[in-house]
């Protein structure tokens, strides 16, 4: 994280004695990372956090990948995805390499356990529905279009509240909501980009396109003092497996803790959009990074306002990306036949950009309101059974076809704009043509 917070009770100094009210002494753990020389937290447990038991492994969670030699570009179709599981056991890998795992979840039912991920950072993108994240560091309320980010080895639990129709009663549909979430499993963490991000105090500096005050950090209630019988399931991933231990007390014991490594939520509609006279390169829609792959949000923003400029994205070739868009909302004005919740891959190597006729139609265009979520990765990403299952096997035609028509009898738009040239190929005065047909 890129400042420092604290939370709950703390002693006055680090590793020293801090007591219960019945004079015993709370439990300190030093969260950490990279070695204890990254950001660290440190954590004041009820109850000594190794008090566990249990240690089965459950199932496999490494992801199986099919068509790793198949480079083409893919349209999947999330949006008629049924609902399964739970926050965890529900989600469904869709894209993957060494580096990150791309998964869609639209739960049916709840977690009665709790779940760390000890393999890597989670970034949760909340499509549809609202709840809580319970987490060790404290509550994070959540709700449509938030990043939930939370970090490797933190203990949490996903709680949603039930979906309803338009009638009221529940959506079967999707009965507590959708999202996407992207890991990591390279050993990185996710954070904001280093760029707007100050190398001497760790401030976001002042053209980065969001801030600290952006962020939403844990709430109360932080402490759940609770023992059970049967104890307390915690579900922990590491090694490409999940693996179940009990706790005799409430995982959740924590009453307080200090430091830079804890979960957030940033939602996507505080992101402030950088723009440009001329169409501005994808980097500028960085979001968050982590080792070999970025997370970046095309949101709601002003078009580009040189009067000859091309609103639409630019064909384009990233030699060294993989390209993943899964679109929010609003009109996806360079591509057809997208719908709410699919999902577009674009290979690295080959080149792509807008549709035929999509170009000339948005030309007059000063506003779009489309809203996506972009993951790049710098390693060849590689699809899932589940993916081809939903996938468009027309997609890689779409771009087949006339891309900018002619016009009956040889006419042209005349633009009036300085630097567009007539039939005669002489520039158009800007200040005498009106924005006209003429032949």
């Amino acid at each position: 994280m890129p400042y420092y917070t604290k939370m709950g009770q703390l002693p006055k100094h680090r590793h020293t004695q801090f007591r219960r009210p019945d004079g015993r002494l709370y439990c300190e753990e030093v969260f950490g990372t990279e070695g204890f020389v990254g950001p660290t937290s440190t954590l004041y447990h009820i109850h000594p956090p190794t008090q566990v038991t249990g240690w089965t492994t459950l199932y496999s969670c490494a992801p199986e990948y099919v068509e790793t030699s198949v480079m083409r570009m893919r349209h999947i179709k999330s949006a008629g995805m049924k609902p399964k599981g739970d926050p965890v056991t529900g989600r469904v890998i869709l894209f993957g390499n060494s580096d990150c795992e791309m998964s869609v979840c639209t739960p049916a039912e709840g977690m009665d356990y709790h779940f760390k991920n000890a393999q890597g950072d989670e970034c949760i993108f909340v499509h549809f529905g609202a709840g809580t994240v319970y987490t060790m560091f404290g509550t994070l309320r959540f709700g449509p279009k938030d990043y939930i980010v939370i970090p490797k080895g933190t203990i949490y639990r996903m709680v949603f509240e039930p979906l309803k129709g338009a009638d009221g009663r529940p959506n079967p549909l999707m009965p507590y909501g959708k999202f996407l979430c992207i890991e990591t499993c390279n050993g990185s963490h996710i954070g904001p980009p280093r760029r707007y991000v100050s190398k001497a105090t760790s401030q976001f500096l002042e053209h980065s396109p969001y801030c600290e005050r952006d962020l939403r950090l844990p709430e109360l209630p932080l402490t759940f003092d609770e023992v059970k019988p049967g104890g307390f399931e915690v579900r922990v991933k590491a090694r490409d497996c999940v693996h179940s231990y009990h706790y005799d007390y409430h995982p959740l014991d924590i009453v307080g803790w200090d430091g830079c490594y804890y979960p957030y939520i940033f939602n996507i509609d505080d992101f402030m959009p950088i723009t440009g006279k001329l169409h501005m390169p994808p980097p500028i829609h960085q979001t968050f990074e982590a080792h070999n792959f970025v997370i970046c949000s095309f949101c709601p923003r002003m078009l580009d306002y040189h009067p000859a400029a091309v609103k639409v994205p630019y064909n384009h070739s990233n030699l060294d990306s993989d390209e993943v868009l899964y679109y929010v909302e609003g009109n996806f004005g360079s591509r057809k036949g997208i719908e709410v919740g699919s999902l577009t891959a674009h290979p690295q190597g080959i080149p792509h950009g807008p549709h035929p006729g999509t170009v000339e139609a948005s030309l007059d265009a000063t506003y779009t309101g489309e809203l996506a979520v972009m993951c790049d990765t710098f390693r060849p990403l590689h699809p899932t059974k589940a993916a081809l299952e939903i996938d468009d096997p027309n997609y890689p035609a779409s771009w087949q076809g006339e891309h900018f028509p002619k016009l009956a009898s040889g006419q042209i738009k005349l633009n009036g704009v300085h630097g567009v040239h007539g039939p005669d190929g002489k520039p158009i005065d800007r200040q005498h043509t009106a924005d006209t047909w003429a032949p």
